[in-house]
């Protein structure tokens, strides 16, 4: 089973920037897609990006152009980097991965996005 550990979040300003990083406990090399969600209070959790073990990418039509998406094999990491960040970004950012026919989520990291 592989465990993941979200990390990263935290209080910014509209317009700012956070880089929120996504530990597994083993090799990501065999994981097919990797990828992030939100799920903000009173909404369905949505998927926000994801990419590919051949680093193919993904992205809402939400986020494309403010966020970006990457993997890091040799450290068994995915990242998700938010620019240009607006109020209505904030949400629990939960990390998603897909082995096979498993499913494996992260316990998730805040974000909150005001002034």
């Amino acid at each position: 089973q592989v465990q993941l550990v979200e990390s990263g979040g935290g209080l910014v300003q509209p317009g700012g920037s956070l880089r929120l990083s996504c530990a597994a406990s083993e090799s990501i090399f065999s994981i097919n897609v990797m990828g992030w969600y939100r799920q903000a209070p009173g909404k369905q959790r949505e998927s926000v990006a994801s990419i590919t073990s051949g680093g193919s990418t993904v992205y809402a039509d939400s986020v494309k152009g403010r966020f970006t998406v990457s993997r890091d094999n040799a450290k068994n990491t995915v990242y998700l980097q938010l620019n240009s960040l607006k109020p209505e970004d904030t949400a629990v950012y939960y990390c998603n991965a897909i082995r096979s026919i498993y499913m494996y989520w992260g316990q998730g990291t805040q974000v909150t996005v005001s002034s």
